[in-house]
């Protein structure tokens, strides 16, 4: 009978996580799986791990504690003591849909060719976010504070030239942990501060190395939207440092055009009378010094 680990790695979330449990407690079990959770608590110095030593549920719990800051050192003490053969990662700060579960499992059966396993995420809305974050025009913001992957509703194989997937809603055959090695502490984040990219440049390293990557629709995840997120401040602290951390896994090296490109979007910000175009352009500023930031680090 083939064994699947749902890992959740967390960091002082206790109430989302707490979530994000019962979410998988109440999913669908896939006829002829075991499926069980494992959360890797990671400096945890909140009622996380009290908490989780309590607590009953559904599917068999087992609990770890990392306690070096960083979800990547959480991540790579956490993957070399699954012994199960398929892994599912999902974030602290997601829930997942009734049918996730019987989902990951389905696509694994249905697809013995895959190697990796990636689904929708989508924002969690509850009606008190801003408009902006629904604006789909010319002066829609990008990245939005809350993560969204979503490749239509087709299962389709995933090439290295599409977008590559995050870790928040990924599967894997666990050999493939090994080839792969360990996520890059450098990239991760710490906490909850704005680092990270270090899960998509993991999955490009298994791309790279053959690791096939299909996406699986009905693997659906709701990201939380924090509403502290959803200011300007935060999407442009966001979108540089996310445009940073993808200058540095593609190796992108300082160019000119670069220069030209910021200075494009700061004077359009400078000269726009809407707030509303004023923030698209700050942020796409934002964006555009991240890239710069991140090849001024390869170089």
């Amino acid at each position: 009978m083939p064994t699947l680990t749902v890992l959740i790695c967390t960091h002082n979330r206790r109430p989302l996580l707490e979530k994000a449990l019962d979410s998988l407690d109440r999913c669908r079990m896939p006829a002829g799986w075991t499926v069980r959770i494992h959360v890797m608590a990671n400096a945890c110095s909140d009622d996380t791990l009290d908490w989780l030593a309590r607590r009953s549920g559904r599917l068999p719990l087992s609990v770890d504690h990392e306690p070096r800051p960083g979800k990547s050192n959480a991540l790579n003490r956490a993957l070399p003591a699954v012994s199960d053969d398929c892994i599912a990662f999902v974030d602290d700060d997601h829930r997942v849909d009734e049918g996730y579960i019987d989902a990951v499992c389905r696509a694994f059966d249905a697809r013995p060719d895959a190697d990796l396993l990636c689904g929708r995420i989508l924002p969690d809305w509850d009606g008190s976010e801003p408009d902006w974050a629904h604006d789909t025009g010319p002066f829609r913001i990008y990245p939005l504070p809350v993560p969204r992957f979503d490749l239509g509703d087709a299962m389709t194989e995933v090439s290295p030239d599409r977008a590559i997937p995050g870790g928040g809603n990924l599967a894997i055959r666990t050999p493939w942990c090994a080839r792969i090695g360990d996520f890059s502490t450098e990239l991760g984040p710490q906490g909850h501060n704005l680092g990270g990219a270090e899960d998509i440049e993991w999955v490009k390293r298994g791309l790279a190395q053959g690791a096939r990557l299909v996406y699986a629709p009905d693997m659906i995840q709701y990201h939380y939207v924090d509403g502290a997120r959803m200011t300007t401040g935060y999407v442009v602290r966001k979108a540089f440092m996310r445009s940073s951390s993808v200058a540095r896994i593609e190796g992108i090296r300082p160019a000119a055009y670069m220069l030209r490109k910021a200075a494009g979007y700061l004077g359009s910000a400078a000269t726009s009378l809407s707030g509303h175009r004023r923030r698209h352009y700050l942020v796409r500023l934002a964006a555009a010094l991240g890239e710069l930031h991140g090849a001024l680090k390869n170089r």
